[in-house]
């Protein structure tokens, strides 16, 4: 390929090893959310949790729901990209157009802007 021309997608056996990758993550993210999940549905007749505070307790439980709920969002964005593997668009800059990079994506493996694209976000915002 010449240096001049940019990919246009990721080939197909580098989709598999970013859809490996997510459905890792989704594994871990789902165990992590059940975790969560049983501790909000903590036994409330435990020792335990009688010797804790009530409202030691309620916090616990607001800051475990809110955890859960951002693991959940966390593994339906990864759920959406292996969407977009299938597609075949995974990878490509949902502003840019442009292929995000390989590192990018290994570290956020469910991001759908490059560094250039969400710099591009982030000025439309303020403009607004």
């Amino acid at each position: 390929m010449d240096n001049k021309q940019e990919k246009a997608r990721y080939s197909d056996e580098e989709l598999q090893e970013f859809k490996e990758l997510i459905l890792a993550k989704i594994e871990v993210a789902q165990k992590n959310y059940e975790r969560l999940k049983d501790s909000i549905m903590v036994d409330e007749s435990n020792p335990t949790f009688k010797m804790m505070e009530e409202g030691a307790s309620t916090m616990q439980k607001e800051i475990s729901s809110q955890n859960a709920e951002r693991q959940l969002d966390f593994i339906r964005k990864l759920q959406a990209a292996l969407v977009r593997i299938e597609n075949k668009t995974y990878g490509v800059c949902r502003i840019t157009g442009k292929l995000i990079p390989r590192e990018r994506l290994l570290a956020v493996p469910h991001t759908t802007l490059s560094l250039e694209g969400k710099e591009i976000e982030a000025q439309n915002k303020k403009a607004r």
